[in-house]
């Protein structure tokens, strides 16, 4: 029991400090689910489940907005406005979640597809932040700014992220950067949109695979919850004050580093990446 609380630890720090960067949480918790042996279902789901304590640490850090959009809804337009477009860049991912989770569950979630698509997504970094550093003011500054059709932008390029390995978060600032916003609109809106994704995903997977848990798991699973609070709320903190002066280029140099030692030591035979 002592090393199953030591397992929930370890992965709701990973979570909480993957989760909102552009590097995959989803991978990195695959890829720490393998060496931890904590990679059967019941793993995989709490692995979905502790993405609660994340979302819970955006909640707070952005309690003061939060309140203020739903205080505001059916009076202010500015709160309709970004509840509509959240609505909206929600749904790409959500149906075709629906549609192929089932399959992308069963044949990509596996470390060398996060190897794989951990270095094409720094590719993909790369190019934009190119392309970025090369066009002027950007359209969009504030979330305030944004559109509907920006919206769903941004909720196409989240569905990439269900392919694990690409970050829901890189998907969702770079795709941001791509369709005109600025670094903290980009940066902003992920985190917004992260809480009705994380919480649906984990509410939903929570119910469907309920029979795989019991009040007994209460205890280990809450530590990694709190972990996951905890390391996030730090993560957001650092982020936020990052992006004023910087860009993402150090992460995605991280990405391939991080893909190459997984295939490296696959292919060495070092580890067993057998899920």
């Amino acid at each position: 029991m002592e090393l199953l609380y030591l397992k929930s630890l370890i992965l709701g720090i990973v979570e909480g400090l993957t989760e909102f960067l552009p590097v995959s949480s989803t991978g990195h918790l695959i890829v720490a689910g393998a060496l931890l042996h904590f990679n059967d279902e019941r793993g995989k789901v709490f692995e979905i489940v502790i993405q609660c304590g994340a979302i819970f640490a955006v909640c707070w850090e952005f309690r003061a907005r939060i309140f203020a959009v739903l205080r505001g809804l059916g009076r202010d337009p500015l709160a309709n406005r970004l509840t509509l477009n959240l609505v909206i860049a929600f749904i790409p991912l959500a149906a075709l979640g629906l549609a192929f989770g089932k399959l992308i569950k069963a044949h990509l979630f596996r470390a060398e597809t996060v190897a794989i698509t951990s270095i094409l997504g720094a590719l993909v970094i790369f190019a934009v932040e190119r392309w970025y550093r090369s066009k002027g003011r950007p359209r969009i500054q504030t979330v305030d700014d944004m559109r509907p059709a920006d919206a769903l932008k941004v909720g196409i390029a989240q569905a990439f992220a269900l392919i694990p390995g690409t970050s829901r978060s890189g998907a969702t600032i770079i795709g941001g950067l791509m369709f005109g916003l600025s670094r903290q609109a980009a940066t902003e809106f992920s985190f917004f949109l992260a809480i009705p994704t994380l919480l649906i995903a984990s509410a939903y997977q929570l119910v469907k695979e309920r029979a795989l848990f019991s009040v007994d798991d209460l205890g280990w699973m809450s530590i990694g919850v709190v972990a996951a609070f905890i390391s996030a709320f730090f993560c957001v903190r650092w982020l936020l004050r990052y992006i004023s002066t910087h860009d993402f280029i150090p992460f995605a140099w991280y990405r391939i580093a991080f893909g190459i030692v997984v295939l490296w030591t696959g292919y060495s035979g070092a580890v067993s990446w057998a899920q």
